[in-house]
């Protein structure tokens, strides 16, 4: 069943990828450093100091963006572009001393599984941002840290736990699509209206509404 370990493995990392691309990769990489776990394929790479260090410097940096509202929101709609990549990088990379075939499938059901946790993650936060108190935003960023850091952990250490938390957020994205495909697209309006010289403020405002 090494199979079944390193495809949940690869596409837990992904899904949470989605949610929190930086604490996945720290927390994969310290457990390649510091434990007697073997990443598969090639997520050895990730025990490089350098790696971890970037990557939890910008876990930091993310810690404080994500809640602050309206940035939240220009921070998701820029990372749209860097988490849904990312999870497919890291499913192939989990994945890519097997099958070709098989290290291809998991590739794109990687990247679809970080665009709709991902995309999941705005539409809560889009709404979120429609609330006049700044407690919404803070109690949603924490529970996001809390399922990265906890899938992750899953991903590795429980596969049978992951694949069935998987199956029951597709079952789940599937009723709540329209409004992730919604937020994509309006986190996609507020990057183009940020790098075309609108300020953080109106850039932020196209997400939410």
């Amino acid at each position: 069943m090494e199979w079944f370990s390193t495809l949940t493995l690869a596409l837990g990392s992904a899904w949470t990828s989605g949610i929190n691309l930086y604490a996945t990769v720290t927390v994969l990489g310290l457990l390649q450093k510091f434990t007697a776990i073997k990443l598969p394929g090639g997520l050895d790479v990730l025990e490089n100091w350098w790696i971890i260090g970037v990557a939890g410097g910008l876990y930091a940096v993310e810690f404080v963006a994500d809640k602050v509202p309206y940035v939240d929101s220009v921070w998701d709609a820029v990372h749209t572009f860097v988490r849904v990549p990312a999870g497919a990088v890291v499913a192939y990379a989990a994945t890519n001393e097997m099958d070709a075939s098989f290290a291809i499938i998991a590739t794109l059901l990687g990247g679809g599984l970080a665009l709709s946790s991902h995309g999941t993650k705005a539409a809560l936060r889009a709404g979120a941002n429609l609330s006049p108190e700044p407690v919404s935003n803070w109690v949603l960023s924490i529970v996001e840290d809390v399922i990265a850091f906890a899938g992750t952990l899953l991903a590795v250490f429980a596969p049978v736990i992951i694949a069935i938390l998987l199956i029951i957020f597709g079952l789940f994205f599937l009723w709540f699509a329209p409004k992730v495909f919604g937020a994509i697209r309006r986190m996609i309006s507020a990057t183009r209206a940020l790098f075309g010289g609108a300020t953080m403020k109106e850039a932020a405002q196209k997400a939410p509404y």
